[in-house]
């Protein structure tokens, strides 16, 4: 922080701000409610702010267990509950997940002010949305994906109401944050959006959270996985990470290394599917999805894995990928999304074409036959990362961002005055 006060002058106008903001944060996911990378960035990002001197207040979904308010990290979070927790209708319970962040928000507003308001993604766009027109101060989205790049298009009335809804956010919010150059044309020719209100940041790495406090074979013995060369993945279970493709692949690789084992972690709705189509290729020996992993369990295997491996179709940035690299391992990815931005091909890890099997395959191939190499592209990435993706640096442009958009907002005020 540079100074505790700084005075901005516009059209006659003096305002004068502190440093330091006070910032209303709503996401659905939030640790350890952990669906996809999206609750990670959230607690990564509300927890550097923090340490740069803001308040952070963060609404999201109440989680069994855990207690409704708690201050984690100097971050101040708030759980609420659905209206409806039990409803089959997704959208339904979105709808009532979000009435209650709302009415949650303005019963903080009687006791406390906000500088703006900082909402994830559509599922908290109804919320932000009553509580920016409540309160009157600058909302700022971060789109992490859309619903289009999922589905590679919009087929199904559940797609056409969740892209609705990402258009109404971003139409009502002063200005886009996106992780990635390939995020802001998406956006850009989806949405419409001038080029002036999206601003890219990428999503980073906490590199304190990826040590693994033992190296030992113990995770291995748990999901009984046998000795071979390991490649690792981990993500949520849908199409468009790829992992179909992975499994393909595998079936190129078991003649040359015949004790290869792949193990993808996380949970979806692919996961039993993924599992059947293992058995129905006779690969159990080969690739096992473990489902659910705790961090530490995550950390050991990133650790214990000759190669990280994340064959997305879709993937508007990719932190994974920074995880495996910050691991100092040697990461295989896809040419899509802002993975093509993260990784230099042969220097801080491969590329292979996305959904192409045979480019997998000989990816994974021919790091796993050079010991050296792959010692080599591993220790690039490490270094990349750790230089280029800390979570300070990107929490002092977000800041900036926020600062730039809060004054505007008050001087506004005045002239309307």
């Amino acid at each position: 922080m540079v100074n505790e006060y700084e005075s901005i002058t516009s059209k006659g106008h003096s305002i004068v701000m502190t440093q330091s903001l006070s910032i209303l944060m709503l996401s659905w996911e939030f640790p350890p409610h952990v669906i996809g990378g999206l609750a990670r960035h959230v607690f990564d990002l509300s927890r550097a702010l923090a340490r740069a001197g803001h308040q952070v207040h963060v609404i999201t979904a109440f989680v069994e267990g855990l207690p409704a308010y708690e201050c984690l990290y100097g971050v101040h979070v708030y759980r609420v509950k659905s209206l409806q927790p039990h409803h089959q209708d997704f959208l339904a319970w979105v709808s009532s997940l979000n009435i209650a962040m709302a009415q949650r928000a303005l019963k903080l507003v009687e006791n406390m002010s906000f500088d703006l308001i900082h909402a994830h993604d559509w599922l908290v766009g109804a919320a932000a949305r009553v509580i920016k027109k409540q309160i009157d101060k600058p909302l700022i989205t971060t789109i992490h994906a859309t619903e289009h790049g999922r589905n590679n298009g919009i087929f199904t009335e559940m797609q056409q109401s969740i892209h609705e809804q990402e258009h109404y956010l971003i139409q009502q919010s002063e200005a886009i944050i996106v992780c990635s150059d390939y995020m802001k044309t998406e956006i850009n020719q989806l949405f419409h959006v001038e080029e002036e209100r999206i601003s890219v940041f990428p999503n980073g790495i906490d590199i304190d959270m990826m040590v693994s406090h033992t190296r030992s074979l113990k995770v291995k013995n748990k999901f009984h996985i046998e000795q071979g060369p390991l490649v690792f993945s981990i993500g949520r279970i849908v199409y468009e990470k790829g992992f179909g493709t992975l499994i393909e692949a595998t079936e190129h690789l078991v003649n040359a290394f015949p004790t290869i084992r792949i193990v993808i972690a996380g949970k979806g709705p692919l996961l039993h599917h993924y599992r059947t189509v293992v058995e129905e290729k006779n690969l159990q020996q080969h690739v096992y999805f473990i489902g659910y992993i705790t961090d530490e369990e995550r950390n050991q295997f990133f650790h214990l894995c000759d190669v990280a491996v994340f064959p997305s179709l879709y993937e508007p940035f990719g932190i994974v990928a920074l995880e495996g690299m910050v691991a100092g391992k040697p990461t295989v990815v896809s040419d899509t999304g802002g993975l093509s931005s993260i990784v230099t091909h042969h220097v801080t890890g491969l590329l292979c074409k996305t959904g192409d099997v045979s480019s997998l395959a000989h990816c994974l191939a021919f790091i796993l036959s050079d010991e050296q190499l792959a010692k080599t592209i591993g220790n690039n990435a490490k270094e990349e990362v750790t230089s280029k993706f800390g979570w300070d640096e990107i929490a002092s442009k977000t800041s900036e961002l926020f600062k730039e958009k809060a004054i505007k907002n008050q001087i506004g005020k005045e002239e309307a005055d």
